[in-house]
């Protein structure tokens, strides 16, 4: 029997086109319920789809779940998914509404909320910074007290290092409280500032065990990259992962944490730091990477994620096993300030010495408005690339930070 599958929102971000693309070519029933008309997916979505429901806003659970029944009463519907952040709350309580297998609310609460997330993880064994809830600055205040500076604020439900601050002072936690809002009663994560190397470690699960996973380095750490224009930041995807010494900790860390979850069959997002007290877990997200974190694993895996996905979700099984024949990575290239792009430097001489290497790039016409710092990787102009040798990638994405020039005006 065909499985049937729900999929929230098709058209945006573009990469989940994807998803849809990758379950037609397995064969599977696709229904999709988005925010815009039908008349607005484009031809191949058309094809894809077997049928397309309008909802006002998708992250609206009520919404969703009409949407979802009206589907129901015409067709047995064996999934629903989601794979973008700010939908997985909601299309978990639609689930549940509707009596459909997947990640459930409690699964997508504990990935979601940071403080809930790492007090689950820390009474199983799982070593994270130590972090609390807090509603007004005085509540800060006090846990600054017990645990001492450097510490992060946070919003409760951020993405990376959204809205993320790191305070050294009462003063500061004073300015960063005021900023989330604190002195309105409204709630943020606060936690213990982890000193270290930043990756990340991201999964596919199939009924609660991991059967593909790949590890990525930054450079420098995340919340460093998305404050400092001069830094080119860089994350790299490595191929050492089954070789190299440390990775059967990271492994054995985020097997414990899909357990103490309940995460089911999904893909996921982890962050870790590894520094002086060792190896700690941060955050995860039930869903996969942003910055489009599997292109780059597909390049060197010679894999297709999404179908994989597809696979897992669909028919239960995985079908593809990752080559790790490349390391392979992002750098971001800056503006030199805000306004309006003016020209490039440098891209030439790239090209040149490590047209090997490249795998695509981005860089926006003359005359194209800059994006913030804070905007992240892909915001401005950006090149990924691939080695076989990982050292060897670093040196060269350091090369190319050190060469292109992005100037503004």
């Amino acid at each position: 029997m065909t499985a049937h599958i729900v999929f929230i929102e098709p058209r945006f971000p573009p990469n989940q086109k994807h998803f849809i693309r990758a379950l037609a070519e397995i064969g599977v029933r696709i229904s999709a319920i988005g925010e815009g008309s039908k008349d607005s997916l484009d031809p191949e979505l058309r094809h894809w789809l077997t049928h397309y429901e309008e909802v006002r806003n998708v992250t609206d659970a009520k919404s969703v779940l009409q949407a979802v029944q009206f589907i129901q009463r015409h067709a047995h519907v064996d999934r629903i998914e989601a794979t973008v952040e700010a939908h997985i709350m909601s299309t978990a309580q639609v689930r549940e509404a509707a009596g459909i297998p997947g990640t459930s609310v409690k699964t997508a609460y504990l990935c979601r909320d940071k403080p809930a997330m790492k007090a689950a993880l820390r009474e199983g064994g799982v070593p994270c910074a130590a972090s609390d809830a807090v509603g007004s600055l005085a509540e800060a205040r006090a846990f600054a007290e017990r645990v001492g500076y450097p510490l992060m604020l946070k919003p409760r439900d951020g993405a990376g290092a959204s809205g993320a601050a790191r305070v050294d002072s009462d003063r500061e936690l004073e300015h960063a409280a005021s900023d989330l809002g604190l002195q309105h009663g409204r709630s943020a994560a606060i936690e213990e500032f982890i000193e270290g190397h930043e990756g990340f470690f991201d999964t596919l699960t199939l009924n609660g065990r991991i059967v593909h996973e790949f590890a990525c380095h930054y450079y420098p750490n995340v919340l460093e990259a998305m404050r400092t224009r001069w830094i080119s930041p860089q994350f790299i995807a490595t191929n050492r992962i089954d070789v190299a010494e440390g990775y059967d900790e990271v492994k054995a860390m985020g097997q414990r944490v899909v357990e103490i979850l309940e995460i089911e069959t999904s893909a996921t997002h982890m962050e870790w730091f590894a520094g002086p007290k060792g190896l700690r877990f941060s955050e995860i997200g039930c869903r996969p990477p942003g910055v489009r974190a599997w292109d780059l694993y597909n390049v060197g895996n010679d894999m297709d994620l999404y179908r994989e996905w597809s696979m897992l979700i669909a028919a239960g099984r995985p079908s593809q096993r990752p080559s790790r024949r490349f390391s392979t990575g992002i750098i971001a290239l800056r503006p030199d300030r805000d306004g309006r792009i003016t020209h490039y430097s440098g891209l030439d001489a790239v090209r040149e010495a490590y047209g090997d290497c490249l795998i695509d790039w981005h860089t926006p016409a003359e005359g194209t408005p800059t994006q913030g710092v804070e905007a992240g990787y892909m915001a401005n102009a950006w090149i990924r690339m691939k080695h076989p040798d990982y050292d060897r990638l670093r040196h060269i994405l350091d090369s190319v930070g050190r060469t292109v020039k992005v100037h503004a005006a």
